[in-house]
């Protein structure tokens, strides 16, 4: 049985971050800049920093890497976009929109967890290929994951497109469930802002699903994988509630993360749910909300791969690729 949800996770400190005008136009969660540049970054080094802290004092396994200043990745700070490392060894990379981020995506990384830290690749997944057609796939992004249950859950929109989607369940053998959402007109420009997905429950947006059929669709999937779904508000979700994680603390119970500002906008009603299912950590992070246009479960990309001993394993000598599987939606 696949794991959904892990102790280790692996965050990028924000050294270049700011607000990026080439991601505005599909990510309607980026506001303007209250304050110059290097405050800015000021701000995001500090709530990056307390994350981290707060995470570490749970006993949650993170690794940290700097951003590369050449070329500058201003939104570097969410990693779970260019990259997913799954418990057979296999780490994916995904083709991403904005050329600005594709800078992201660093073999150095990957050097660093399997040499240093005695994480295991298997084989690379590599979906990039798919900037050359303009079809993209933006990680856990664009694909919320039911790992035991094997199903891949995606909104469409131009960052998330259903040939690579077919890719990745021919890759993983799973279903996928797609489905369109919206706010303001607009699609949701990722699937995580408006649906989560932990051991025993699913927060999702229902009202962001225009569709009545879609809407239920998803809402069956979910349970026949034994989720119990807590409904949030297109409200909430402009303030991130949708966009937590569920990691395992120390002790290996359950730890929910999310941004004091998306718990801040649930009833109480909604709080109970979740609490019932694990701890909640709540930590504060505006800046990076409000400019980067992304919440605490965009910072953490979930660390899956298994463990040797420092020193023995290597990583495979080039990526590969797969073909289709069944996808319904």
């Amino acid at each position: 049985m696949r794991s959904q949800t892990t102790s280790c996770v692996l965050m990028i400190r924000p050294e270049s971050f700011g607000s990026n005008p080439e991601t505005r136009a599909t990510n309607a969660f980026q506001g303007a800049l209250d304050a110059p540049p290097p405050e800015i970054r000021r701000r995001a080094l500090v709530e990056f920093d307390t994350l981290v802290a707060r995470l570490r004092e749970e006993g949650v396994e993170v690794f940290v890497f700097g951003d590369s200043l050449e070329p500058a990745t201003p939104d570097a700070v969410f990693p779970n976009n260019w990259f997913t490392a799954h418990e057979d060894g296999t780490v994916t990379l995904y083709p991403m929109q904005p050329e600005s981020r594709r800078g992201e995506r660093r073999p150095d990384i990957f050097e660093s967890l399997v040499e240093d830290h005695g994480f295991h690749v298997s084989r690379f997944l590599d979906l990039t290929d798919g900037e050359e057609s303009g079809i993209f796939l933006e990680g856990t992004g664009s694909l919320v994951l039911d790992h035991p249950g094997r199903v891949g859950y995606a909104a469409l929109s131009a960052r998330t497109r259903t040939p690579l989607l077919q890719r990745f369940a021919g890759a993983f053998h799973h279903e996928i469930v797609s489905f369109r959402a919206t706010d303001r007109g607009l699609p949701i420009y990722h699937t995580n802002v408006i649906l989560s997905i932990g051991g025993g429950f699913a927060v999702l947006a229902e009202e962001t699903i225009d569709d009545p059929e879609e809407r239920a669709r998803v809402r069956e999937a979910l349970q026949a994988g034994g989720r119990r779904v807590v409904p949030i508000t297109r409200e909430q979700v402009r303030a991130f509630a949708g966009n937590l994680l569920e990691l395992k603390d120390g002790r290996g119970d359950p730890l929910i993360a999310c941004s004091a500002g998306a718990w801040a906008s649930l009833d109480a009603t909604t709080r109970g749910r979740l609490q019932e299912h694990g701890r909640i950590l709540a930590v504060p992070i505006p800046t990076i909300e409000t400019v980067g246009g992304g919440g605490v479960r965009c910072m953490l990309a979930e660390l899956f791969l298994p463990r040797l001993r420092v020193g023995e394993g290597g990583l495979p000598p080039r990526p590969t690729t797969t073909g289709d599987a069944p996808h319904r939606g």
